[in-house]
């Protein structure tokens, strides 16, 4: 694997997942050292920072990418072996979501109770972490799930419940109202998290937290707390990232519009609770847990 592989993999969501695109986005950093660690320190860090504004054009809606590339990078100039300080960095970062993740599983595990229906919409690593602990702990349960057009990651989230040894049921996004009418609890992944509180995940999920919301069916976002997203605080808007049309419909009519938004922001109001590696917490007290823990991501 390359740098420049891995640049073109995240951009064609061929590594897909907030978490997924960040560690392997650190994986392309420490690439792009090794490949220049002959160089002066001043030219290196030149390079490390060029590739991380080419890593960060990829994908726009990704701030836990962001918060990696800049807990690598941030005050490197300061280190006297800037190799040796990036592989301590970059160690830090696999195990901080490696427990993340364990944590995550475990908390988000215990509001799955037996005979439960779990809704689910598109593909989130922390999600099915959740999904697999509670099977692990012997509880019975199944899951409906959304195809999730346009790129069906939906289908990615059914096979790997089914390897599990997990009933589940998938819906098309359309359907996703009589899914929800029948679920007990839903669980959504997040992409970014604002200062304000709102989740901002795969599209459709806002549509489909107000169906929950209308019959009674509480809704968690499992996810990272590093994905909050520190631009946020000084009123930086989250840029809502849009893909090609073809997608879509590849061979479209002249005349016809499309828009294809990747991700829309949850209004917090919606939200039960976010099941991050600190608990669960309500949307707006999770980022006073995040400036609390990790200070270093809401510095300037």
């Amino acid at each position: 694997m390359s740098f420049e592989r891995i640049v073109n993999d995240i951009k064609t969501i061929k590594i897909q997942g907030a978490e997924a695109v960040a560690k392997t986005a650190a994986e392309a950093i420490l690439l792009l050292a090794q490949r220049n660690k002959g160089a002066r320190k001043d030219k290196l860090l030149k390079i490390l920072s060029k590739g991380r504004d080419i890593l960060l054009k990829t994908r726009p809606t990704e701030p836990c990418m962001r918060n990696v590339l800049n807990f690598l990078l941030n005050d490197l100039v300061l280190e006297h072996d800037v190799f040796d300080a990036l592989l301590d960095r970059f160690d830090y970062v696999k195990r901080h979501f490696n427990e993340a993740k364990e944590k995550i599983a475990l908390f988000g595990s215990r509001k799955i109770k037996n005979g439960m229906v779990v809704f689910t919409h598109c593909h989130s690593s922390s999600v099915v972490s959740v999904l697999l602990k509670a099977k692990e702990q012997g509880k019975e349960f199944e899951v409906f799930n959304t195809e999730t057009r346009p790129l069906f990651q939906g289908r990615i989230t059914a096979k790997e419940l089914a390897k599990a040894g997990i009933k589940v049921t998938m819906f098309i996004d359309a359907a996703a109202r009589i899914a929800l009418k029948k679920a007990d609890l839903m669980l959504i992944g997040a992409d970014a998290i604002t200062v304000e509180g709102k989740v901002i995940n795969k599209i459709g999920s806002e549509l489909f937290a107000v169906i929950a919301d209308r019959y009674d069916v509480p809704v968690y976002s499992c996810t990272d707390s590093w994905k909050f997203d520190r631009g946020s605080i000084y009123g930086i808007p989250v840029e809502i990232e849009n893909r090609s049309e073809k997608e879509i419909w590849p061979n479209k009519p002249r005349g016809v519009l499309i828009e294809n938004p990747v991700f829309e922001k949850v209004d917090w109001k919606l939200i039960t609770g976010v099941v991050s590696e600190l608990g669960i917490h309500r949307p707006e007290i999770l980022v006073e847990e995040v400036r609390r823990v990790y200070p270093w991501i809401t510095k300037k």
